[in-house]
């Protein structure tokens, strides 16, 4: 482990490695970027990170040497056991100083085995998962839910929420940031599967889907979630995904088992994981979780 960072910005401008370059890494790494943040990248398929060299970002060719010099770590990967492989990838570029800030949707007790992980490589960590899909990534507008053991972190990652989110919201311990995560989506996919089962009861019944969308809209249980996926879901517009249904069926399974593991059975939940499991069976995982209205239309038939 490194014991400088002799690429640190200082003046409260920090150094950021993003690990991960997916949908959700690419649109923050350039909104870091675009913040005036020296940003340095990794992608384990290096060419979604070749693609932010035009942001003046470094492109490298491991964990380790994103993380050299980095004053802040922002992990953006696809589940925890691929956040602990990486980061144990990145053990030789870290600096003691070093922040990393897990953002991948984590159960709670995920996050408290990461934090141990960070303890044992000696940087310091901050349970930061997101709230927003692909289109507020892009405009920089996602809210971010953050709790840390070290004080000193809030600001050293301040510049960094900035860049990308609206909003931060803080809470006290490390694990209610992804606990609060898993509720936050808990509502995400109750909403989306039951516009799914309104359109095609309608459907059923010979009513234009298009009329539920209207009868909702300037009702009190409007929103600009359901004005904007139910009519992809009429028009089958799906496979341009800002949330990847694979991705959701991952999140319903973390929100059902962290419930079972606090003594409760969420009735919704745990249709609407069954639901995206059996989508995700049938191909339909790479579509946006909107493609649940496909499943929900197959099996009324």
């Amino acid at each position: 482990m490194n014991s400088s960072n002799p690429a640190s910005s200082g003046h409260g401008r920090p150094v950021v490695a993003v690990l991960g370059i997916g949908t959700m890494g690419a649109a923050m790494a350039r909104n870091i970027a675009a913040a005036g943040l020296a940003l340095r990248v990794w992608n384990r398929n290096r060419a979604p990170a070749e693609e932010l060299a035009d942001t003046g970002a470094v492109v490298c060719d491991s964990p380790a040497d994103a993380c050299r010099g980095a004053d802040v770590v922002l992990t953006l990967l696809a589940n925890e056991q691929v956040v602990a492989e990486v980061m144990d990838q990145a053990r030789d570029g870290l600096d003691p100083r070093t922040v990393w800030v897990q953002s991948c949707t984590v159960s709670p007790e995920g996050t408290h085995r990461l934090a141990d992980q960070a303890r044992r490589l000696g940087v310091i960590y901050v349970d930061a998962p997101l709230l927003g899909t692909k289109e507020p990534a892009v405009a920089g507008t996602l809210g971010m839910l953050a709790a840390t053991d070290d004080e000193s972190a809030r600001e050293r990652v301040r510049p960094v929420f900035e860049a990308v989110g609206s909003r931060t919201v803080w809470l006290d311990e490390v694990g209610q940031a992804s606990g609060l995560k898993l509720a936050y989506n808990a509502w995400v996919l109750a909403t989306v599967e039951g516009v799914a089962e309104s359109l095609t009861l309608a459907r059923a019944l010979g009513i234009d889907p298009h009329k539920v969308i209207e009868a909702i809209d300037g009702s009190a249980l409007n929103s600009r979630y359901v004005q904007t996926k139910g009519p992809k879901m009429i028009e089958d517009d799906l496979d341009t995904p800002s949330f990847p249904l694979e991705a959701a069926a991952k999140d319903a399974m973390l929100i059902t088992d962290t419930a079972r593991v606090a003594g409760l059975r969420l009735g919704i939940a745990e249709v609407v994981r069954e639901q995206l499991g059996v989508a995700v069976d049938r191909g339909m995982g790479r579509a946006d979780v909107a493609a649940t209205y496909r499943q929900s239309r197959r099996t009324a038939h």
